[in-house]
């Protein structure tokens, strides 16, 4: 198969053209974002360049340690990236989160990286790569969850307060919001799923088809990845909640919110 035609910087810099027409739609239906999509563009090109120019640095001198690393940054600016918009919760909750993201996502790469592919833990090319996938759609799923979640308590709060009032459990009351903010969360994902191959080809199936692999190869790949990412994000989804929502109510039974 042909490998892939690399970009130079002058036909790279052409796909910037692109965001005139962005611009150009938003001043007509008076969208009031330019701003923040120049902002956007922007941090995104200097944040993939400055990833581009480390992973090209790890991947020439592979280290455990850079790998360790490297994880050890996603999993901390997913967690901050979600307890930022998680103010108003408790502390023992954040742990909860925390402790979901990290592990679940530690988890669920180990067994792709370690068991399916058959490569070491600790090699570079495949685990972090993997990693910014399944790390990142976790924070996407149980930042959807946790807002699902904090959002219908606050919004159904007086028929908590009847509940209690009435005697019923706080784990009684406060499960189903678990259960619906779970389902609220997986729905992205298995929706993306449902599409794939028909509607989309996916991003990891189609950089790997440009750089040249195998079609078959790269659809193993992608069926394998979107498995994976599915179940990290239900085990993070699922314990941060199941794990967090008993931090609301104390010894007696009485919820606070």
């Amino acid at each position: 198969m042909n490998s892939i035609i690399r970009l130079d910087i002058f036909h790279f810099s052409l796909i910037y053209i692109l965001l005139l027409i962005i611009l150009a739609i938003m001043k007509k239906s008076k969208i009031k974002q330019s701003k923040l999509l120049l902002l956007a563009s922007f941090r995104m090109t200097i944040q993939l360049v400055l990833a581009g120019l480390i992973l090209t640095y790890i991947f020439g001198n592979p280290h455990p340690v850079f790998v360790v690393i490297y994880l050890i940054s996603m999993i901390a600016f997913s967690v901050h990236r979600v307890l930022s918009k998680n103010k108003s919760i408790n502390n023992k909750f954040k742990w909860a989160i925390t402790l979901s993201l990290a592990f679940s996502g530690v988890f669920v790469l180990g067994y792709f990286v370690i068991v399916v592919v058959g490569k070491s833990f600790f090699n570079p090319q495949y685990t972090i790569p993997l990693a910014g996938m399944i790390i990142g759609n976790s924070m996407t799923g149980v930042t959807l969850g946790m807002k699902t979640f904090t959002e219908n308590i606050k919004n159904q709060k007086n028929k908590i307060e009847a509940l209690q009032n009435l005697g019923v459990t706080p784990r009684k009351i406060l499960l189903p919001f678990v259960n619906n903010a779970l389902e609220t969360a997986l729905l992205p994902t298995m929706n993306n799923m449902l599409g794939m191959g028909i509607i989309s080809l996916p991003g990891m199936m189609t950089g790997q088809i440009l750089s040249g692999t195998a079609p078959t190869t790269a659809i193993m790949y992608q069926i394998a990845i979107m498995i994976a990412i599915c179940t990290a994000v239900c085990l993070t989804v699922f314990c941060s909640l199941t794990f967090g929502y008993k931090t609301l109510y104390n010894n007696r039974n009485q919820i606070e919110l």
